[in-house]
């Protein structure tokens, strides 16, 4: 399997051939995969070098003129960095682009601390208007960056090398308007579970047997809160679990307010705030931070029986 930052080159080098408006602009990751779509359209794929600030400047300069910006490099240069002109460059003036980040939360540890951004979603959370995508297969970023592409707003796509194995459909669902909310995976009534993205494998793993409801999202932001309404009301208690592959409590402030009229408990797991030093793999961050299967069961568990 590709991954899905090996997609998102190949789907997007494709739409620039087909959409005029579309341009790319980068910060050099990623520049090599984009060498042919650069010789292609010179005048669309832009590398500012590692300029972040210029790198979001730029991508909201081509939005006012009509242009249809997707802005990429590493999570943490891609939003934390130059998160004031994030703010300004795109919200202030009220433009759209497409935010494409790479690295996730810990994808290359031993990049160090400087390359690591559990943080990205919730520093969006403190701007209005934006969408935020998390895939959890190459096939969901595939669909989430093409239905990107065909708007105007602002939306970021937070891409990693952690997938499922199977992808799962991300479209609408009939009837609705805007971005998909969350899909039953399985149902239960003994509380509810909250996948995002490439968590779902592992919290299938750590809910088999349980007497939960696992639910999956992509798209974050807006939050679902309907569907997290709906699957928290159908047994007897409104517990609810919400894994994230970044800060843990992203989300639970949307959860409680989703449930505000509901007697119910939240907890929050996702990546902590202590910075893990002795950086290794991908996959012992991940237990590190309990957010491999059996952290996971045990934390869950422990939550539901309280």
């Amino acid at each position: 399997m590709d991954t899905m930052r090996d997609r998102f080159i190949a789907i997007t080098s494709q739409l620039l051939a087909e959409e005029p408006r579309l341009a790319v602009v980068l910060a050099d990751i990623s520049a090599d995969g984009f060498a042919p779509a650069r010789r292609a359209h010179p005048d669309r794929v832009i590398n500012v070098g590692i300029r972040e600030q210029l790198l979001i400047g730029a991508g909201a300069g081509m939005a006012l003129t009509g242009m249809r910006p997707i802005v990429h490099t590493f999570a943490s240069f891609l939003v934390e960095r130059p998160f004031e002109q994030v703010k300004l460059d795109f919200g202030h003036q009220g433009v759209g682009g497409i935010l494409v980040s790479a690295g996730g939360s810990y994808d290359w540890p031993a990049g160090g601390f400087t390359h690591m951004a559990p943080g990205d979603v919730a520093l969006l959370d403190t701007l209005d208007g934006w969408t935020v995508h998390v895939p959890g297969h190459p096939d969901e970023a595939e669909a989430l960056l093409r239905e990107a592409v065909d708007g105007d707003d602002r939306v970021y796509v937070r891409l990693s090398l952690q997938a499922n194995r199977e992808a799962r459909p991300v479209g609408r669902p009939t009837g609705s308007t805007g971005s998909a909310g969350f899909s039953v995976v399985r149902e239960g009534r003994g509380g509810t579970v909250v996948a995002v993205g490439p968590m779902l494998d592992n919290v299938l793993a750590a809910t088999e047997g349980l007497d939960v409801s696992v639910l999956y999202a992509t798209t974050v932001r807006p939050f679902d809160a309907a569907g997290l309404r709906r699957a928290a009301s159908a047994g007897p208690g409104a517990d609810v679990v919400i894994v994230e592959p970044y800060l843990a409590g992203t989300s639970t402030a949307a959860a409680n307010e989703a449930l505000s009229e509901l007697p119910h408990r939240v907890l929050g797991l996702g990546v902590g705030r202590a910075e893990l030093r002795r950086y290794g793999q991908m996959e012992e961050h991940l237990a590190a931070h309990g957010l491999d299967a059996p952290g996971l069961r045990e934390r869950i568990t422990g939550f539901l029986r309280g």
